[in-house]
């Protein structure tokens, strides 16, 4: 007798549906509240507006998790569309592409203003005589150092 009192007693912390609450989760959506759709390869499925689930607001949906209602048609590209699908752009792709090339602009000014304004070379390089030291550098022309020029020395 014991054991069946024990049954029979709410568990905690689940609550209880009120009695005049409708259960909606197994009441599908009737198609006519969608109109019919224009593309006849869908064959009358209705035609539903491509936004992506993640554009929706979070409050107010039979499944929260997918914000979506039970019943909803999906749409024919769900998967894209869906919350597990490729995320949806924050920033308008062309405001985004304006902005990267703003950046790119904006580093290569920099860039190229940086060479503009270097300072010419404070000291004279090295030179070294006997033709640039080519005899002693191994006689190749790719070995051959800068020349000492005579003109600077007059």
């Amino acid at each position: 007798m014991q054991a069946v009192r024990a049954a029979a007693r709410p568990v905690a912390g689940i609550r209880r549906a009120a009695a005049g609450a409708a259960r909606t989760y197994a009441t599908p959506v009737p198609y006519s509240e969608f109109p019919p759709s224009k593309d006849p390869q869908l064959a009358g499925y209705p035609e539903v507006p491509y936004v992506s689930k993640q554009r929706r607001s979070p409050f107010g949906w039979d499944d929260p998790q997918m914000r979506r209602n039970f019943g909803e048609p999906p749409h024919e590209q769900e998967e894209i569309l869906s919350m597990w699908g490729p995320d949806a752009p924050v920033v308008d792709p062309s405001r985004a592409l304006r902005n990267f090339i703003l950046a790119v602009g904006t580093f290569t000014g920099i860039g190229f203003l940086c060479y503009a304004i270097q300072p010419e070379m404070p000291a004279v390089r090295r030179e070294y005589p006997f033709d640039g030291l080519q005899k002693e550098l191994g006689g190749l022309e790719e070995n051959k150092a800068r020349a000492e020029s005579l003109e600077d020395e007059e």
